[in-house]
């Protein structure tokens, strides 16, 4: 679903991605995790189309991104790590907003809405002003929004970010769910234990470069660490060889 063949990134005299191949399969929730400034908010916006590699390719469903942007970026529902909105938009106008880029018609777009929103119990906040709602209710429709147009790619930075425990089992449930049905999901994250518990692959990612992969078990076990170690010493152990 997900292929990325020899891409590098670089800003200036500075290459922040070097030369990196990643296959996501189909209905595989993979989370890349990695110190700050690795180049994981970098990827996900290469993998979104708000950023063009220096060199290599990106292909969503065998689309290239570069090449046929609309028709790959179709196939994507973008969490970004900072959930920002014109602060005169209701958040209503905001789901709207959304729905009309992907050419929903209003119909449509009205029931899906309805439905999105009791998700998170925002049923009664749609009219307000986007600017008057907390870090959390922003994150909440950021995620909708992205689930909308009923994508068959999730790309998220930091999906928890400012949530309350309730809302983060939410969450959970919302990309669990999401996977099961035969989503694929791409998250960038420094909440581990979320990462522990919903991906399927995880990716270790330092300085530009994916270091080690594998399943959760699997990374344990090439670390020689017992059975029950956590996910956050697991990343220890291998940033630290």
């Amino acid at each position: 679903m997900i292929e990325i063949k020899g891409v590098s990134k670089k800003f200036k005299d500075k290459t922040i991605i070097h030369s990196l191949d990643l296959s996501i399969k189909q209905g595989e929730f993979y989370a890349l995790i990695g110190p700050n400034g690795a180049g994981k908010s970098t990827l996900i916006k290469l993998l979104a189309g708000l950023l063009k590699p220096t060199k290599g390719e990106i292909l969503l469903d065998g689309i290239n991104i570069i090449d046929e942007p609309k028709e790959a970026k179709s196939l994507i529902g973008y969490i970004p790590d900072e959930p920002t909105v014109w602060d005169g938009m209701t958040g209503l106008e905001f789901m709207h907003f959304i729905g009309a880029l992907y050419n929903m018609p209003v119909s449509q777009r009205n029931t899906d809405i309805k439905n999105l929103l009791k998700l998170y119990h925002l049923t009664g906040t749609e009219n307000q002003l986007y600017q008057d709602y907390s870090r959390g209710v922003r994150q909440k429709y950021s995620i909708l929004a992205a689930l909308l147009h009923n994508p068959s790619i999730l790309l998220i930075d930091e999906p928890i970010v400012g949530l309350d425990p309730i809302s983060i089992d939410i969450t959970k449930n919302i990309l669990d769910i999401f996977v099961k049905d035969g989503g694929t999901v791409l998250m960038v994250t420094h909440t581990l234990f979320v990462a522990q518990e919903l991906a399927t692959k995880i990716g270790i990612f330092e300085k530009g470069k994916l270091k080690i992969e594998g399943t959760y078990k699997e990374l344990v076990d090439k670390a020689h660490l017992p059975t029950k170690t956590s996910l956050d010493d697991v990343y220890k152990n291998y940033l630290a060889k």
